[in-house]
């Protein structure tokens, strides 16, 4: 879990978010949520170290198109970040 950065576990979540989400529609929703805009050199390296360490794969939807999804060792790290975010804040448990 903490060998991720804070981009890359936030990356997992927009991911886990959607079903088969594009490069483009992780771009979008991360600017939505960061209120910046994010250049394709932070982007696609940081989705490539995910793919290389097993917590996302990536497919092809057309010959110009990726799409990313969340595998177990993605899932099970989201998991023990929220598990950790709960039992260090507990007002947030609710």
């Amino acid at each position: 879990m903490f060998e991720l950065s804070g981009s890359q576990r936030d990356l997992l979540v927009v991911i886990a978010g959607f079903e088969h989400p594009s490069g483009q529609d992780i771009k979008e929703e991360l600017e939505h949520v960061y209120e910046e805009e994010i250049n394709h050199g932070r982007l696609y390296p940081n989705l490539d170290t995910l793919v290389q360490q097993d917590y996302v794969e990536k497919g092809t939807l057309d010959r110009r198109t990726n799409f990313y999804a969340v595998i177990d060792h993605g899932l099970d790290t989201l998991r023990e970040w929220a598990e950790w975010q709960r039992e260090t804040v507990p007002q947030i448990a609710h």
